[in-house]
């Protein structure tokens, strides 16, 4: 989880070719993407509220492979919501579970996960010999993605993307609808990332619910970074988000209390 704010020492000055994908000329997607090496966060010498995700509690919470781990809801906040949602960071520093092994077969290569945070999507599809690869703004997650096996790049889905329009498969799971704080933003974004006749396969909140907040990331210490936008969305609220978006939904099932869509992008 996580994948919009953040500084991104890992973007090419402009004009220069990616590493992970060569110039697009209609040459087929490589097997193996290469990346340049994450850059070192600055956590354990920050004493300031760190960068969200960067060098805050998330960053201690993936290298230690376990929570607890919480945004707190700085606003707004209805009468009786809960003030700090739960990270589930232990499941996302597992081996995939049956909801995420669903989705997995899904997938048609290449695939993007877009907020990969440790990566066990990416080392699975890996695995099985697809192409895949995690943009996340977290270094800890990319180090802990690479280290599990995938392949993980340091980078906004906002800012330029390897392979931009020839992706097979995009994945926004865990929560990563809520990235910037606008889903149709994202949404839209992402229709431009996936090939025509590709697919995007997105994880709704649990709940019918529609939330723009200013969340931050906080462990059970108190220690938390900085403010920063962010999006709770059920189902319902996800697929309007999709249509106005462009996308096509062709699926949705629910697995383990947990809510996906599948979408595709016109031809």
């Amino acid at each position: 989880m996580s994948g919009a704010l953040g500084t991104d020492t890992a973007v090419e000055p402009h004009g220069r070719s990616d590493p992970a994908f060569p110039p697009q000329t209609g040459a087929p997607l490589p097997g193996r993407l290469i990346v340049p090496p994450p850059s070192a966060d600055r956590f354990a010498t920050s004493t300031a509220p760190g960068e969200p995700w960067t060098d805050d509690p998330y960053t201690q919470a993936l290298r230690a492979g376990r929570g607890p781990l919480y945004l707190r809801r700085l606003g707004p906040r209805a009468h009786g919501e809960a003030e700090l949602i739960p990270l589930e960071v232990e499941r996302w520093c597992a081996a995939p579970d049956a909801a995420d092994t669903d989705v997995l077969g899904r997938c048609a290569g290449p695939v993007l996960d877009v907020g990969c945070g440790p990566g066990r999507l990416v080392a699975a599809l890996s695995s099985r010999g697809v192409t895949a690869l995690g943009v996340d703004v977290s270094p800890a997650a990319v180090a802990r993605t690479r280290h599990h096996g995938g392949t993980a790049l340091r980078r906004s889905v906002f800012d330029r993307l390897p392979g931009e329009g020839r992706w097979g498969t995009v994945l926004l799971m865990d929560g990563n609808v809520g990235i910037g704080g606008d889903p149709s933003a994202l949404l839209a974004r992402l229709h431009d990332v996936v090939r025509p006749g590709g697919r995007l396969l997105a994880e709704a909140a649990d709940d019918d619910v529609d939330q723009r907040l200013t969340v931050r990331v906080e462990d059970a210490h108190g220690h938390h970074g900085r403010p920063f936008p962010w999006a709770r969305v059920g189902a319902t609220a996800l697929l309007r988000a999709a249509d106005t978006a462009g996308w096509i939904l062709t699926g949705r099932w629910r697995a383990d209390s947990r809510s996906f869509v599948e979408l595709h992008r016109a031809t």
